[in-house]
């Protein structure tokens, strides 16, 4: 039997962050524990796949893609540890590579600094997007649309057609626009 059984937890909040929960809480007619709880749960919720070890390596990259840049700067992750969160462990074809890694990294820090990686990995960047839109449409593209079992080139050449319609539409919209 699950233990059903809620346990009181102490945290430390700053003024502002108190100062703002209680006017959330006011103007939804609710206690100040229930906009913290809702906090929790919502951030969990985000961030869920962190929970299961069996998420790993390319299957992580949505979470860290949505989530990832606030991850990054609250936690202060580098690069090295992305790597270790990301690819431990993980089989050979579906390991995130070191540089899209990097770019994640980058990701929270100063957009100048994603638009200069992202051109030099890319090309350019597609007109009036913002870097961190480009950088979710080349993660998704590369390793979320992309088959797990790496057809790719070579399928089309050869005339086999490996991705449904609904597939090659999806990874069409999501794709950074080249100039």
């Amino acid at each position: 039997m699950v233990d059903q059984r809620k346990q009181a937890v102490s945290i430390r909040l700053g003024d502002g962050d108190i100062r703002n929960i209680k006017r959330i809480a006011k103007r939804l007619g609710v206690r100040d524990s229930d906009i913290i709880r809702f906090a929790i749960k919502s951030t969990l919720s985000r961030v869920a796949p962190l929970c299961d070890p069996g998420i790993q390596g390319r299957n992580l990259v949505p979470v860290l893609v949505e989530s990832g840049d606030e991850l990054i700067r609250y936690f202060e992750l580098d690069a090295f540890r992305l790597e270790s969160i990301i690819n431990d462990h993980v089989q050979e074809g579906s390991q995130v590579e070191r540089d899209d890694i990097a770019l994640l990294a980058m990701s929270g820090l100063r957009d100048e600094y994603l638009v200069m990686r992202l051109k030099d990995g890319l090309g350019s960047t597609a007109e009036g997007a913002s870097p961190g839109g480009s950088l979710r449409r080349y993660l998704y593209d590369k390793y979320v649309y992309r088959s797990t079992d790496h057809h790719s080139d070579t399928a089309v050449h050869s005339g086999t057609d490996v991705t449904s319609p609904t597939d090659r539409s999806a990874r069409s919209r999501s794709r950074p626009q080249m100039s």
